[in-house]
């Protein structure tokens, strides 16, 4: 029989508010510990190509590793969070994470780079993972705003550590700053970890403002949903551009001459790659609460035509004026605002639509979304090698935003409603079956 839901919601006890504020803020910090694994890699693509000599494309592959394991076992990592709990998960994810920048800081192969990012995967997958179920699970009632601060720590953890990291590259080399940021950021992570719990029933309560399944599916059930692939299909086209921007900003910028050309802020000078990183990072971090809070009141569909278009016209625009340096920074910055609510939005929306019971699988499952999209990312660097510029590259993920926002209201919207309908339903039918002791209908 299915596993209903009637009671996985309580709503006649009261909250301690401090108690679920607490699990997010330490959520947070396990995130902004994982961070630069993947948004300070591309400070060191240039570092490695010079010390190497290796291919951009070759180095490259390590991230698309990196991407591919953290997203693609996320559905393996569900079960063990379901299995042992969010402490025991991120502290394995921590040791996972420091031990990901040490064997970068040894290698000298472009095998152990990818045995690094292979290892570093694993470490963030656990902790990305296991954070983010868990404020799903604190948050029905404001997923949005709870998931996006929760990722928005991963997307803006690293804006504090892009300058420090930088200048320590500069400085000490690339092999030294990855060991030293790899025992920093795993330690904290692994600290933090021990503080981390699941919510107990009267301890959570249901959104009054938006449509939300109280019905708890199971992975198998909500895989055979046309809603499940519809959000699947829409989260890899909004991804794709996204990671293309994170893997290979700086490589953009040092194409587009912008790299080195110092900016001139009146009170400070910074060359324009560090500081576009930097405004990205907060930018990226923004945007995942802001548009998850969004959401909560007007809904996912609509927040979601508003940051796709928003990306859409600001990667065409960046492939158009790039070359501006001044523009880069404020054109790049807009992409990153309009891309980081992707890990809010789709994972607050696989909540309403089919519970938390079994969220940690299912929303694994849907974050593969993220590998695919990183399949992309060396794909990018041999289109731009065959058309000498990346203006045909960023027109094409332009048009994927475009396509997704379209989607979300004329497929996604009504598929959603007919979803909700149709788990309410269902879940009566189920409830009525049980109270006469007979088995429960067919999904």
């Amino acid at each position: 029989m299915s596993e209903l839901s009637a009671s996985a919601i309580r709503t006649d006890q009261p909250i301690k508010e401090s108690t679920r504020w607490l699990q997010l803020i330490v959520g947070i910090v396990c995130m902004v510990a994982t961070a630069n694994i993947q948004y300070a890699w591309t400070l060191f693509v240039p570092e490695i190509q010079g010390t190497f000599g290796w291919a951009r494309a070759e180095i490259q592959i390590a991230f698309t590793i990196f991407v591919l394991v953290q997203t693609w076992l996320a559905p393996i990592e569900g079960f063990f969070i379901d299995k042992f709990g969010p402490r025991v998960m991120v502290a394995f994810g921590a040791l996972g994470i420091g031990l990901a920048w040490i064997l970068n800081s040894q290698a000298t192969t472009l095998m152990g780079f990818y045995v690094g990012a292979a290892v570093g995967g694993v470490g963030v997958g656990c902790i990305y993972a296991t954070c983010i179920n868990n404020a799903l699970k604190w948050f029905p009632d404001r997923r949005g705003l709870a998931v996006g601060l929760t990722a928005g720590g991963y997307g803006m953890g690293s804006a504090a550590t892009i300058l420090p990291i930088a200048a320590m590259i500069k400085s000490d080399g690339f092999q030294e700053t990855f060991f030293f940021f790899g025992l920093l950021q795993g330690g904290l992570a692994f600290i933090a970890a021990w503080f981390l719990r699941s919510p107990k029933s009267h301890e959570v309560k249901a959104s009054s403002k938006l449509e939300q399944s109280r019905r708890d599916y199971t992975l198998k059930e909500a895989l055979g949903t046309k809603l499940f692939w519809l959000m699947f299909s829409m989260f890899i086209m909004v991804v794709t551009g996204g990671m293309m921007a994170v893997a290979q900003l700086g490589v953009i910028a040092q194409d587009l001459g912008v790299k080195e050309f110092e900016v001139n802020m009146y009170f400070f000078t910074m060359a324009a790659l560090p500081l576009a990183l930097m405004l990205d990072r907060i930018m990226n971090g923004i945007s995942r609460p802001l548009f998850g809070w969004i959401s909560d009141n007007i809904g996912r569909e609509k927040t979601m035509v508003i940051a796709f278009t928003l990306e859409g016209f600001g990667i065409i625009a960046l492939g158009y004026w790039g070359h501006n340096p001044y523009a880069f920074l404020i054109l790049s910055g807009i992409v990153f605002l309009a891309w980081g609510e992707v890990y809010s939005l789709f994972s607050a929306l696989a909540g309403d639509a089919f519970g938390t019971k079994h969220i940690a699988k299912i929303y694994g499952v849907l974050y593969c979304a993220k590998g695919i999209g990183a399949l992309f990312v060396p794909v990018g660097n041999l289109m731009m090698e065959a058309t000498g510029t990346w203006s045909s590259v960023l027109y094409t993920v332009a048009c994927m935003d475009l396509t997704a926002a379209v989607l979300a209201i004329v497929a996604l919207r009504p598929t959603l409603a007919k979803h909700v309908a149709y788990s309410s339903d269902l879940l009566k039918r189920e409830q009525a079956a049980a109270a006469a002791g007979q088995p429960a209908p067919a999904v």
